[in-house]
């Protein structure tokens, strides 16, 4: 084995250079060539092909993206960092469209945050391509487009921080803990430890798959190896403040908390005290995106003009803040109702960035990070539960079209179910009544405009949505959505359209079939989607479901489950139960997610001494009506199994 950083730069630019997605006329690479140049790489730079195998799991799962950068800038297999060329900033929640609160009981919360300074320079984990560049003796732009050269730019790292901590260049995994911890870029010791025993447990269990670029890769288990964690001493790290956080032991959490705080004519921010759950249910946990870089997040949340979520998790390494306490209210999904009674997560990410990809580590933080929220709180693990953003319903019918779309179409829920345990399997035959939108992730590819430019083409990528139709063809119609657009017009194949969209692990019930074509009700009417059974993108689910009670021609859909006027006590003002410009129509059934009463946090002041939870007699049942959840009154509708 070579070991002279000049002799290793000189041995890697006689490597063969074959593209990271093939061109028109290019050869398309065999289906093994990724894993040979994870042996080339491993043997040239003295690395363990598991240890290097291993890490690029962990951050890619062994995809190359077409040679398109993270959502923190990363690039290739081994996400090798150049966010100077990457990564841009815009925060998520300034653009005004959306009360984050939601309450009518008090003003809207529209703030923008002033202009923050950029920092003078990013920091080290955000700039490795640059150091794996002159390790190797690749160019940066080979590093990013090239498979083969960005796997030996990682073996190059690897190889560096082994030596930087004065550790020789072993053959046994288990002597490169340390390296593996300093290869994730964190700044604290208990992310990179955290980091670092994931990627063994990938090695101790093995993984195979085929990636994104027909590429097929396996890791044999190797249970046998076990590293020594005392390694991490040599690496200098800060220890991060989690005195008062909640998390489980299996995540990286540090506390970096939201203010609190009254700033003159009764206005304060950014979250509400409480005491959940003592005076309420959490029934809900909503996945965000950051739409702005890690830092620009953490100073957003410690702006008390700002607004607030409880946690914030780090692309490029899994790393957790926690901002708000899991008793009191942050301010986040935009409406009142599902704020009071859930949980928000904000992950690092882009939304319409084209071809937008999310580490395995920040995915695996997340799951590890729900089901410790899901235990305490006996949250069940599906979709009516566990919402997207972009799934939380408007609360009235004038604010529907400025609620947020992220995470959107890209963010990977079938392998988030997985990694929380819960896999989206088929409950029932093909001739079910309930399906669940289950497309294959890599495959499906819709055609999305508006990334960078109005009507332009994303970039195609790999999609947990499907599009619907009026009829059972391509060419048919988008169905149509009264409350984004009252006028009548067409959706759109718009990236932040979701009024024709169906996402991975909802479901609905049937309302016909032909051919490859599936109907489902939804929105108040019949929806198509393909679903050849040779390559299906819904399988056969079991639940109950709802259908207007005997009699009714239709009922109406609300936003929000508010009890009725009775239930309010003198002091608190009786909020409108306001219906969606929407019916759900005689004959029509829905998927319920759960029954639940009717119910109203009022915490309109800084005082808390004023705060009262109101409970109803009326009990609403949630379903999935559209992209988004909803709700109906439990005396309005009839329970069909």
């Amino acid at each position: 084995m070579l070991r002279t950083a000049g002799a290793v730069a000189s041995a890697a630019l006689l490597l063969p250079l074959v593209s990271a997605g093939p061109s028109a006329t290019a050869e398309r690479r065999a289906s093994d060539a990724l894993q040979r140049d994870f042996a080339a790489a491993a043997e040239r730079y003295g690395v363990p092909q598991s240890v290097l195998l291993g890490v690029s799991y962990l951050q890619s799962r062994w995809d190359t993206h077409g040679g398109a950068p993270s959502v923190t800038g990363g690039y290739g297999p081994m996400h090798l960092t150049d966010a100077a060329a990457a990564l841009a900033e815009a925060p998520h929640h300034s653009d005004g469209s959306e009360d984050a609160r939601g309450d009518d009981a008090r003003p809207a919360r529209r703030t923008a945050p002033a202009e923050l300074p950029r920092a003078a320079a990013l920091p080290a984990r955000l700039r490795t391509l640059d150091r794996a560049a002159r390790l190797s003796g690749y160019r940066a732009d080979q590093l990013r487009d090239n498979a083969a050269a960005n796997v030996h730019g990682g073996a190059a790292l690897l190889a560096d921080a082994q030596k930087k901590l004065g550790r020789p260049l072993s053959e046994d995994p288990a002597d490169w803990y340390g390296a593996v911890a300093r290869f994730s870029g964190a700044d604290d010791t208990a992310t990179a430890t955290t980091y670092a025993n994931d990627v063994f447990d990938v090695i101790r269990t093995g993984e195979s798959r085929t990636t994104d670029s027909g590429q097929r890769v396996a890791l044999a288990a190797l249970p046998a190896v076990a590293p020594d964690p005392s390694q991490t001493a040599g690496l200098g790290l800060r220890t991060a403040d989690a005195r008062q956080t909640e998390c489980p032991r299996t995540v990286a959490c540090e506390w970096i908390p939201a203010p609190y705080e009254e700033f003159g004519d009764g206005d304060y921010g950014n979250h509400d005290l409480a005491d959940r759950p003592a005076s309420q249910s959490v029934k809900y946990i909503v996945i965000h995106d950051t739409e702005g870089s890690w830092d620009t997040t953490i100073k957003l949340v410690q702006d008390p003009t700002y607004v607030s979520w409880q946690y914030t998790l780090r692309s490029s390494d899994g790393h957790v803040a926690q901002h708000v306490p899991l008793k009191d209210v942050a301010w986040h999904a935009g409406n009142w109702y599902v704020n009071a009674k859930s949980v928000g997560l904000e992950h690092e990410g882009f939304l319409v960035s084209p071809d937008a990809w999310y580490t395995e580590a920040m995915y695996r933080s997340s799951a590890r990070l729900v089901r410790y929220l899901a235990s305490r709180y006996a949250i069940p693990l599906d979709r009516q539960h566990i919402l997207g953003h972009d799934t939380v319903p408007g609360t009235t019918a004038a604010t529907i079209r400025g609620m947020h779309t992220d995470p959107g179409p890209y963010w990977d829920w079938a392998h988030y179910f997985t990694l929380l345990g819960r896999p989206l399997l088929p409950a029932a035959g093909p001739n079910s009544a309930v399906v669940t939108i289950r497309p294959d992730y890599a495959t499906n590819q819709p055609l999305y405009t508006g990334c960078v430019k109005a009507g332009q083409a994303c970039a195609p990528h790999g999609s947990g949505a499907v599009r619907l139709h009026t009829a059972p063809a391509e060419d048919a119609p988008l169905v149509k959505d009264v409350g984004l657009r009252p006028g009548g017009e067409d959706s759109t194949n718009g990236v932040n359209d979701t009024g024709a969209r169906a996402s991975t692990g909802q479901q609905y019930a049937v309302a016909g079939r032909e051919g490859d074509w599936t109907a489902i009700w939804y929105l108040g009417q019949k929806a198509w989607f393909n679903n050849p059974r040779s390559e299906p993108t819904a399988v056969g689910a079991r639940g109950w479901t709802l259908t207007p009670k005997d009699g009714a021609a239709d009922i109406p859909v609300y936003g929000r489950a508010y009890p009725e006027a009775a239930a309010y006590p003198v002091g608190v003002p009786v909020q409108a139960i306001s219906p969606l410009p929407y019916k759900l129509l005689a004959g029509q059934r829905y998927v319920v997610g759960d029954r639940v009463p009717g119910e109203y946090l009022y915490a309109p002041t800084f005082d808390t001494a004023g705060h009262r939870v109101v409970r109803g007699q009326e009990a609403y049942y949630e379903i999935q009506f559209g992209h988004r959840v909803a709700f109906v009154k439990a005396s309005d509708v009839r329970l069909v199994r």
